[in-house]
């Protein structure tokens, strides 16, 4: 093995593990060895940088590089989106249209997921275009970045005929296209496409995996069918499919058993999982709170706290509300005062819930308090409508007033739900004239 391959060897290593560190040491070697202007090695590094999240060094790498392939453009722009960054991707996608370098499969692949994490149909249905033209469209990784693209920008019936013109469908293209039908709500089609699938099942590539069964599950979810969803509980364990340890399916059973009332079985299930992560931590306590359970939620809440996994803000905001719930006012302040030791109890969501905690726990000062100790450019529409609405709610109409206006000076536009709130607090507060003044702007603004 030469000096140059131990190298590239060494680069996908650190690229594949996410070791940064070991991925500098080995550029170093790259700069001191000889190999400052190799393709492949700058596109190695590209690859591991955007890997490993160092999105600037990624960029900075593939700007010094005097030739480019289509592969130095492509791992650039899947760098961006497996960081989020899809308006990146596309921005580069268009640069590269300039440059004379003719996509491949997989750019085609990385910028029809871009469009479908931002939700862009033009955009996909453009690349779509070209990915055609190019004679990509039926080779599988195009193909299913197409369908995946078409189901995530809410075109399931275009991602369906993109599915049925596949000439050959990957267990992939039929777990995407489980997926799109799951979350849009398609009635009996998962299920309709999942008997397609059995029926082939003899091809060992399209024997159902866990993603498979998340998406039927999660179709269960959407429609609140709990007897088809343990159906396929009682089918996995009779397979011998160990449930416990894989934790995206165990996920997704025990949050349909929360979302339809069945939270004995959910518990049942949450307390067979060995090596549980936050998603299913929270689905539980999500539910113990949706009905309205104090005791359960706030005792697995504690037992939350014992394990090493960082609390959430969802699940913060969800106890929040329990409480608020009850107007348990002094377990409220208790509460607030622990949050505030955790990163996520700064989310601008807990803040707002727990703002309006005291507000129906009747502490109308502690919740200004907690409103005005916020920074201006933090508030979102939600915080000055709750505290609006607080105003509203205890007869202090013009206060809510001053407070709109305030909104309003500081660039927030106010919602339907917003205009209501200022609208109760007039109507509560008896100012007429004023009520009749923001219901007329309303009026204007559900016109057009």
């Amino acid at each position: 093995m030469t000096e140059r391959q131990r190298i590239m060897k060494l680069l996908r290593g650190c690229s594949r593990g996410l070791l940064l560190d070991q991925g500098r040491k080995a550029h170093a070697c790259t700069m001191k060895m000889g190999f400052s202007v190799d393709l492949i090695i700058h596109n190695d590094l590209i690859d591991m940088y955007g890997k490993c999240g160092e999105l600037k060094m990624a960029h900075t790498i593939f700007d010094g590089m005097s030739e480019k392939n289509v592969v130095s453009w492509t791992s650039l722009m899947s760098s961006y989106v497996s960081q989020g960054d899809a308006s990146a991707s596309l921005s580069l996608f268009c640069q590269m249209g300039c440059s004379g370098i003719k996509p491949n499969e997989f750019t085609f692949s990385t910028n029809l997921k871009a469009c479908g994490m931002i939700g862009i149909i033009n955009n996909g249905m453009q690349i779509h275009g070209l990915c055609s033209k190019a004679g990509f469209e039926l080779i599988p990784v195009a193909g299913n970045s197409i369908i995946d693209m078409y189901s995530k920008c809410g075109r399931v019936v275009e991602a369906a005929q993109m599915f049925e013109n596949m000439p050959f469908r990957t267990l992939i293209s039929w777990n995407i296209m489980l997926s799109g039908y799951s979350n849009g709500g398609c009635g009996n089609e998962p299920f309709h496409l999942f008997r397609r699938m059995q029926q082939e099942e003899e091809e060992e590539e399209r024997i159902p995996d866990e993603y498979t069964f998340v998406s039927l599950i999660k179709a269960c979810s959407v429609r609140g069918a709990i007897c088809e969803g343990s159906q396929i509980h009682a089918s996995l364990i009779t397979k011998g499919f160990w449930i416990s340890c894989r934790m995206i399916v165990a996920n997704s059973l025990v949050d349909l058993y929360v979302k339809c009332g069945q939270l004995a079985d959910a518990r049942t299930l949450f307390d067979e999982i060995a090596l549980k992560n936050i998603i299913c931590w929270t689905a539980m306590i999500a539910g113990y709170t949706r009905e309205g359970n104090l005791c359960d939620a706030m005792n697995l809440f504690d037992d939350l706290r014992k394990t090493e996994i960082e609390v959430d803000g969802f699940i913060l905001s969800s106890l929040i509300g329990i409480i608020a719930d009850f107007a348990l006012a002094e377990q409220g302040k208790q509460f607030h005062s622990y949050i505030l030791k955790l990163p996520s109890g700064l989310d601008i969501s807990v803040a707002n819930s727990v703002i309006d905690m005291y507000l129906k726990c009747g502490l109308l000062e502690e919740a200004k308090k907690c409103f005005d100790e916020m920074e201006m450019a933090n508030r979102s529409l939600v915080s000055w409508t709750v505290m609006i609405s607080g105003y509203g709610k205890y007869g202090y109409g013009e206060e809510a007033i001053w407070l709109f206006e305030q909104m309003e000076l500081n660039m927030i536009h106010p919602d339907d739900v917003a205009y209501l709130a200022v609208l109760s607090a007039c109507s509560h507060a008896g100012l007429i004239e004023e009520c009749r003044h923001y219901f007329s702007r309303l009026a204007w603004i559900l016109i057009e």
